[in-house]
């Protein structure tokens, strides 16, 4: 019963959240002057009708119920109007198109990071003051500090350009079609297109990006579970445990280890809910068509469609993810009652 009524007091206020920041991000948007500037041979007469047509003239509260409207009735969250490659084209179908990349590389890398974050933060904190955390704990801290665009940098320059042991841009479509003849695949716009993606020339395009987004997770799983790990270590009941017969190592294994898992694993469970998201910058350096790019690119050319479509989206699933991980508590460990007084 107080699960229940969390989850619903949890969810109410998701909803408030998400209502009050995609409206204040809708008015500020629509208070930026609407550029109708085109190309060379492309006629302006065109795109101002386009714009009055979808009533982008009108007062902002008659735009925002229509847009509202056509969400919910029509399924219709707009075109793109200043992005040339995705002019004219609706913006739910572009979206659809570039999600999954976005989630693979977030997917590899997270299955990359967790498993090696954990057991790097298990050894430090098992060589608690010894050389080999001083180790660990100094990298964590370099690589905690360092953005991952600087990553970025480094791996293109050196795995990509001067070793040329990776590639040094992601894949194309047609790259892959033309690669595997034999399996006759066919892109088709405005679809998930998931067929191009698992080849292994795909999987290594993508290995560059997956790094650089790996290496700041992994510290901070690293630093994360040495020090929920170090704690149970020096508690009261390992000690217990100890007076018992149990050896160090099964003392660790069947309690410390337990109980150290409680607080990290909904961390993770964050982390694979929010691999919709995807990364900004890292798209942007390694040229993945994910919605991390298109999200930028719609920033920086003003398309409104696009950028609240996409605004709305990483707000979701920033709000789902935390929602997802204060519940996890009491699922992993039944004496944490969500709710209760």
């Amino acid at each position: 019963m107080y699960m229940f009524k969390y989850i619903c007091k949890r969810i109410g206020l998701m909803i408030v959240t998400f209502t009050i920041i995609f409206v204040t991000c809708f008015v500020l948007v629509k208070l930026l002057p609407i550029d109708t500037s085109v190309g060379f041979g492309e006629d302006t007469s065109k795109i101002i009708a386009q714009f009055e047509a979808r009533g982008y003239f009108d007062p902002i509260p008659e735009q925002f119920v229509r847009y509202i409207k056509r969400i919910i009735m029509d399924g219709d969250f707009g075109i793109g109007f200043q992005m040339p490659s995705y002019r004219g084209r609706p913006v739910w179908d572009v979206f659809i198109e570039k999600l999954p990349p976005t989630i693979l590389i977030n997917i590899y890398s997270s299955l990359f990071a967790v498993p090696i974050g954990i057991a790097l933060g298990i050894f430090a904190a098992l060589k608690k003051n010894k050389w080999q955390d001083h180790v660990i704990s100094t990298a964590v801290m370099v690589f905690i500090s360092v953005p991952s665009f600087v990553y970025a940098s480094l791996l293109l320059y050196t795995l990509c350009f001067k070793l040329s042991l990776l590639p040094l841009s992601f894949s194309s479509f047609q790259h892959i079609i033309d690669t595997y003849p034999e399996k006759n695949f066919v892109y088709t716009p405005g679809t998930f297109n998931w067929h191009l993606y698992f080849n292994k020339e795909m999987f290594v395009s993508t290995l560059p990006a997956v790094f650089a987004m790996s290496f700041g997770s992994i510290a901070g799983y690293a630093r994360f579970t040495r020090a929920e790990l170090t704690e149970v270590l020096t508690s009261e009941f390992m000690l217990l445990a100890r007076t018992k017969g149990l050896t160090k190592a099964q003392a660790t294994t069947r309690h410390a280890l337990r109980n150290a898992m409680v607080p990290i694993f909904p961390s993770i469970i964050g982390e694979f809910v929010s691999v919709l998201s995807g990364s900004l910058v890292i798209e942007k350096i390694f040229g993945i068509p994910g919605v991390g790019g298109l999200y930028l690119n719609a920033i920086n050319s003003q398309d409104y469609d696009f950028f609240m479509m996409l605004s709305g989206f990483y707000l979701l699933v920033g709000l789902a993810a935390g929602l997802v991980i204060d519940l996890s508590y009491g699922v992993i460990d039944p004496r944490i009652r969500m709710g209760a007084k």
